[in-house]
């Protein structure tokens, strides 16, 4: 689809260190509304051994703790698992909800004298012009017909238990998006790739472009074969991404 750094806003962020290659950057990677990763299986093999899944709270069972109440809970829990594992110069990739959440969780770590390299936002139109309709998060009748709108068959051969939970964590997350709102963020000072799908129906090249009102660190954008989600198959992606770390 789609903090801590709102209340961060008009502070001085940290002097930041020299940039490098970003061949040696982690990436760090966003998934999307109701999205447990599986998506992302071929962005993860080819970014390997340095790619990490973000866990949202409580997506992933009880072990993972309860789900976020806020936007601000999930981002928070995704600066504090990106700088368990790497505090410099990480890579963060959002698709969809993910991107609002990798650009929230960009200018925190900014605010926090960590040096951003990049910010990938795939699938997700500019802030600014971020809605999220009522319908899609009324009840779950209303949300699968969304999910369905977006990405048509994607859950269709999943158990009914298991579209059960996919339907009822998209509109969770739906929910706590309404709670983005651009104005509470701060321009980011890392570059920004952004990139959509030429079938994907939730965004647009023109919508995909003004991402570059958020940043001060440069930006780029391409247009890809696929849809919403299956973008994320396309080894067209995967090499720009590739690229992306390269630097």
């Amino acid at each position: 689809m789609e903090s801590a750094t709102a209340k961060h806003g008009a502070t001085h962020a940290p002097r930041l260190e020299k940039p490098v290659n970003r061949e040696s950057a982690g990436v760090f990677v966003f998934p999307g509304a109701g999205s447990f990763g599986s998506e992302l299986t071929l962005v993860l093999e080819e970014l390997k051994p340095s790619a990490w899944l973000l866990r949202y709270p409580g997506r992933f069972g009880r072990d993972f703790g309860r789900a976020a109440t806020s936007f601000e809970e999930v981002v928070e829990s995704c600066v504090s698992q990106v700088r368990r594992v790497q505090r410099a110069r990480p890579v963060l990739v959002g698709h969809s909800y993910g991107a609002y959440v990798a650009h929230a969780t960009a200018g925190e770590l900014e605010n926090l004298g960590t040096e951003v390299s990049a910010l990938v936002v795939a699938g997700a139109t500019a802030p600014a012009q971020l809605t999220v309709p009522e319908s899609a998060t009324r009840d779950q009748s209303d949300t699968a017909a969304y999910l369905d709108s977006i990405d048509p068959g994607l859950i269709s051969d999943a158990s009914s238990e298991w579209q059960e939970i996919i339907i009822e964590t998209v509109m969770q997350d739906l929910r706590l998006l309404k709670e983005f709102a651009a104005s509470k963020y701060p321009k980011v000072r890392c570059p920004i790739f952004a990139a959509r799908g030429d079938g994907d129906p939730l965004t647009s090249t023109t919508g995909i472009g003004e991402w570059v009102d958020v940043t001060v660190g440069g930006f780029t954008q391409r247009v890809f074969p696929g849809g919403h989600s299956d973008l994320l198959n396309s080894p067209e992606f995967a090499s720009w991404l590739r690229e992306v770390r390269s630097g």
